[in-house]
């Protein structure tokens, strides 16, 4: 019988790092999830499977720690969930998002390259790492135009893994992920502020929504299917980029009619513009080409967008009630 294999991830607290925690289970791996020494963490998403994982202390801003981690633990395949991981908070703490969400990939890289340079690298690039979009839709060879610190820290990592790659020939491989979403999305996110939202209005408790531009366009798929393509990545011979995304576009606009519509509001009644959720830059039309993947992965995207909208909304709706 070979030998049961062993991931490491970070961010494994956040929405991606806990379904693909479930996803690695379900394969048979034995599970390590790093998080920082912090009085904020929240394990809500992880709280079903706790049991069945390893939680180990260390911090993408400190190499040491990942060092020390990679030496003990020794995992086969590491994914870099981590960073932080909202667009409009990195406009008012940019010199943080870069220490994690850029610096932090070549920490942990160079931290594989010293531990084993055989460990399997996952880096979670991103759709905004597009910005002003120089074609539509996107694909692995769209030049990058960044429209917010994120983005540009996300276009830093993106690149080093790419270096660290083609330099010490690690098996490093970068998903560059349009937008997810899913019941554990947090809820500054668009998609889950409108789902509970909906909830909270159905239920008597709010009478309102306040939204930035509902004329912003994104392609929004299912986490679940997303990770999936996250661990096939690491199962390839060879390293690689992949763009991952449904291929088709939806406002937010649409976003609101869906979740309102499918408890039987309309949501002109409760939706109102307010000016401090508009972008200092607005990205544009964000829509991402699977092609790629899913020639060369077998990936494939499960979940369709009303699909998904409903399964957010009736998620929210139970939990609203469970707290009443």
């Amino acid at each position: 019988m070979s030998e049961q294999k062993r991931a490491l991830i970070t961010g494994i607290t956040g929405q991606d790092g806990s379904y693909l925690a479930e996803l690695l289970l379900d394969n048979g791996y034995e599970v390590i999830g790093m998080v920082r020494r912090s009085s904020t963490v929240t394990f809500e998403r992880i709280a079903h499977i706790q049991d069945r994982i390893a939680l180990v202390a260390g911090d993408l801003l400190d190499e040491v720690s990942m060092i020390s981690l990679l030496r003990e633990h020794r995992p086969q395949e590491v994914y870099n969930l981590a960073a932080q991981s909202f667009v409009q908070t990195s406009w008012g703490q940019p010199v943080l998002t870069g220490e994690t969400t850029a610096l932090g990939v070549t920490r942990m890289l160079d931290a594989i390259r010293i531990v084993d340079p055989d460990i399997r690298f996952y880096q979670a690039s991103s759709s905004e790492m597009f910005g002003k979009v120089k074609e539509v839709p996107q694909n692995e060879g769209t030049d990058f135009y960044p429209r917010s610190p994120y983005g540009v820290a996300k276009v830093y990592g993106h690149w080093i893994t790419i270096n660290y790659r083609e330099s010490y020939g690690l098996h490093a491989s970068s998903g560059i992920l349009f937008n997810h979403e899913s019941p554990r999305r947090g809820l500054e996110f668009v998609t889950r502020k409108i789902s509970h939202g909906v909830a909270r209005i159905k239920a008597g408790l709010d009478k309102k929504i306040y939204l930035g531009n509902l004329d912003a366009k994104r392609d929004w798929g299912y986490a679940t299917d997303y990770v999936r393509a996250m661990w096939l990545m690491l199962q390839q011979d060879e390293p690689d980029d992949y763009v991952v995304a449904t291929g088709q576009t939806h406002s937010v606009r649409e976003l609101c009619e869906h979740a309102f519509g499918h408890v039987g509001l309309n949501w002109e009644d409760h939706v109102e513009i307010d000016e401090r959720f508009l972008r200092p830059a607005e990205v544009d039309l964000l829509v991402g080409d699977p092609a790629k993947a899913e020639s060369k992965l077998s990936w494939r995207r499960e979940v369709a967008f009303p699909e998904l909208v409903e399964m957010m909304v009736d998620a929210d709706l139970k939990l609203v009630r469970d707290s009443l």
